[in-house]
């Protein structure tokens, strides 16, 4: 009884300590952003949030980084986690090849990369397009570590041949085996992925800024050289967004969920 009472003690104040480490910072943004400033101002104002709609070049940028963030998830979703399931269902052997492969991103800094991918975004602005979106293509290779590992861990925590050979013995094709079957069941590790595209694609900087692309956070850089509360208040706003977008992803697995398989 004693050691369960110290271990639930020790997990509160764990809980507690992380909890005041992501919340301090965010309290500190709070108050920032309802400062009063100039002369003859002492009451706080919510000045710097009702200006937020106000910015153009903001609503453009979030509506890009939005339709960015959802083509990085659209091929998450039919390419990296196709991919990934077929090495570790069919080909075993290249596992540690492709895990290096997509974890490279994270050894390579962000200027050799912009210096790398810098002429075909060139060629592209001057033949295709000058549109941010282009910028799903980096960065889906920049997520490629941070997905591929929760894609592994979820991969792992399945019996995924089992239920692959099952699924052929009662006559599904393959296809049907890894987008109806193996995904669903893996759904955890999909959506934890999806939400750090989403994290990475509002919260890049260093790319978008040097190849000149108009995102999320070049437009709030831009905004703190003239008005750091806005700044401020437009990042907390995000911040409180990806939160309730991580709020909604369920818990509990529903009760009876049965797989439907075609049988031939």
């Amino acid at each position: 009884m004693k050691q369960t009472w110290k271990l639930k003690l020790w997990r509160r104040i764990i809980i507690a300590t992380v909890g005041l480490y992501l919340l301090v910072p965010l309290i500190a943004m709070l108050d920032f952003s309802t400062k009063p400033f100039g002369l003859g101002r002492n009451t706080r104002t919510l000045e710097s949030w009702k200006v937020i709609p106000s910015q153009p070049d903001l609503v453009l940028a979030i509506g890009r980084s939005l339709i960015t963030a959802l083509i990085v998830m659209l091929l998450i979703l039919f390419l990296i986690v196709p991919t990934a399931i077929w090495v570790h269902l069919k080909l075993p052997i290249l596992r540690r090849p492709f895990e290096l492969l997509c974890l490279l991103p994270l050894a390579i800094p962000a200027i050799v990369l912009v210096v790398g991918v810098s002429p075909l975004y060139r060629w592209i602005s001057i033949n295709l397009t000058e549109s941010p979106i282009t910028l799903s293509g980096v960065y889906s290779m920049l997520i490629l570590p941070y997905t591929y590992r929760s894609l592994s861990a979820a991969l792992d925590a399945v019996d995924i041949h089992t239920l692959a050979e099952a699924a052929t013995t009662l006559g599904a094709t393959i296809s049907r085996v890894i987008f109806g079957i193996i995904m669903p069941t893996i759904r955890t590790g999909i959506i934890n992925g999806s939400f750090i595209a989403i994290a990475l694609v509002l919260g890049e900087y260093t790319i978008s800024n040097i190849l000149n692309f108009k995102t999320f956070q070049v437009v709030i850089s831009q905004i703190g050289r003239s008005n750091g509360n806005v700044a401020v208040a437009v990042s907390l706003a995000s911040l409180l967004f990806v939160l309730f977008l991580l709020l909604l992803v369920p818990t509990r697995k529903r009760q009876g969920a049965v797989l439907d398989v075609d049988i031939a």
